[in-house]
């Protein structure tokens, strides 16, 4: 019977963070973003560096990516497509990558980024700081800052990874146009789905 219990109550204490909305054990909606700062990375053609102190636009969308991952690459058009479609609205699109394979550092998001035109800037974290301080655990997964950078959104991009035509919810567009005109996220936090990070041991 001891035994019983102790596992319902084990239970209730993995399950209550799921009750109450939080999916992100490190970070909260309306928490300051961590630093991101000198992360070597691309844009186009040409190498540049990551500086979250930088960024002058309105509303910044941090994701975290990797080459490898399948979840990625059904979403990889999409996010093109994000970026098009904020172009020009004060939005500045930022992909990163921590994941410790060979397939995921610089060199491999160089051929990747010129494969698919990528329109948004690619960077690479080899020490995994970043995605540690952001508590990204898969790939993709969104970060929406605000001006002050706080965040303001976190989570997956929509409700369905597999058709991009039956996704009935779009939460990351949401976020950022709420923000953009003034509102309140109505929904700010979800739980991000892919491909789990491998960070550096």
């Amino acid at each position: 019977m001891r035994k019983l219990i102790l596992s319902l109550v084990g239970m209730a204490l993995v399950a209550s963070p799921a009750f109450a909305g939080k999916f992100n054990k490190v970070i909260s909606v309306g928490d300051k973003a961590p630093a991101i700062s000198g992360i070597p990375a691309v844009m186009g053609d040409k190498e540049t560096t990551l500086n979250l102190d930088d960024m002058k636009e309105d509303v910044v969308v941090v994701v975290f990516l990797a080459n490898h991952c399948p979840v990625v690459t059904q979403y990889e058009d999409r996010i093109i497509d994000f970026a098009n479609d904020f172009k020009g609205k004060s939005v500045k699109v930022v992909g990163l990558c921590v994941n410790d394979r060979d397939d995921d550092r610089l060199p491999a998001i160089k051929v990747r980024v010129k494969e698919k035109n990528y329109n948004y800037v690619y960077g690479y974290d080899e020490s995994g700081k970043v995605g540690k301080a952001f508590g990204a655990v898969c790939t993709p997964q969104f970060f929406v800052l605000d001006k002050n950078r706080t965040i303001r959104y976190t989570g997956a991009m929509d409700d369905n990874a597999r058709d991009e035509s039956k996704a009935s919810k779009h939460y990351l567009k949401d976020a950022v146009n709420a923000l953009l005109n003034g509102e309140t996220v109505e929904v700010d936090e979800t739980r991000a789905q892919g491909c789990g990070i491998q960070y550096k041991r």
